[in-house]
């Protein structure tokens, strides 16, 4: 009997790495948690995001303000005071609560876009997928069309046409990535409609719209839930070069990418004007992009850490 219970062993003593992840989320974060990049990508998106939403708390000062006192003041480090953390810009705006309330802008522009890029390019996907045939057909040469020409070309001719605005500005960025999601739905879409449960859900009578919402789109949102992180920071980046050519968001709303054409002057005489606004849109690019990279590793079978 000794022998039986000496031959049991505790779940204390079995290796971490064995252990079983208890449920389907559980599992996601185990995998997710093992990619250390995409965790500080994590902390660091919570952080702007936190920021954005907190701004009217957490900005020292209004980001129109300005104060003629301390026009082109410098940064803490560079012999400014903690009045301006990091200085103010050419017409003395603090450049602390500029970057703040811009992260509300930059953020909104990228998950506005994101989302209605991913519903429309899921319902267009899933109609051509179904179809077929020339539904089919006039869904993917628009895709093609709108994909033959180049991202920031077409955004600058879309807000040509519509007018310089904050709006304007995402739907002609939806516009932009609108293709990949349709194509990436399209694809994954096709290729289970061939399966047989879908087969078997048509011989019961399921009905076309409930056959591609429940059945079908399901398993097409794990490379759908990737892309869609990916292309917030695609946004932010497009919207940040229509603001930088003067044709996205309008002073004197605080854009990251507006703010780095208003401090290009200032390049050699003030440089922390325009690094600042420039080291923003790049932090936040790259953490999404490496909590993306996570999402990636955490969400297919053939990557995810056992």
């Amino acid at each position: 009997m000794a022998a039986e219970m000496s031959s049991i062993v505790s779940i204390d003593e079995v290796p971490a790495t064995l252990r079983a992840p208890p449920g389907p989320f559980a599992a996601f974060w185990y995998s997710f948690r093992q990619n250390k990049g995409a965790v500080v990508g994590l902390v660091i998106v919570l952080i702007v995001v936190g920021l954005a939403v907190f701004a009217p708390l957490v900005a020292p000062h209004s980001p129109i303000e300005q104060f003629r006192d301390a026009v082109k003041a410098p940064p803490v480090w560079a012999g400014g005071n903690w009045r301006f953390a990091l200085g103010t810009d050419g017409v003395g705006r603090d450049m602390l609560s500029r970057l703040i309330y811009g992260a509300r802008v930059s953020l909104f522009i990228g998950v506005a876009v994101m989302t209605v890029s991913f519903v429309v390019g899921v319902l267009l996907g899933l109609l051509a997928a179904y179809f077929g045939s020339l539904v089919d057909i006039v869904i993917t040469r628009v895709m093609d069309l709108i994909m033959s020409v180049p991202d920031l070309v077409l955004a600058i001719l879309a807000v040509a046409i519509l007018g310089p605005s904050l709006i304007n500005t995402i739907v002609a960025v939806t516009i932009v990535y609108l293709p990949r999601y349709v194509r990436l739905v399209r694809a994954s879409a096709a290729s289970e409609m061939q399966k047989d449960y879908v087969v078997a859900a048509k011989v019961a009578g399921v009905g076309p719209i409930r056959l591609m919402l429940s059945s079908v789109l399901p398993n097409c949102l794990a490379p759908l839930v990737i892309q869609a992180a990916l292309g917030v920071s695609d946004a932010i980046l497009e919207a940040a070069a229509l603001g930088f050519l003067g044709l996205g968001a309008q002073p004197p709303t605080p854009e990251w990418g507006s703010m780095l054409a208003d401090s290009r002057e200032f390049i050699r005489s003030d440089p922390w004007i325009v690094t600042l606004p420039g080291l923003a849109i790049l932090i936040t690019v790259v953490a999404i992009n490496l909590m993306g990279d996570g999402l990636r590793d955490a969400l297919d079978p053939k990557m995810r850490t056992s």
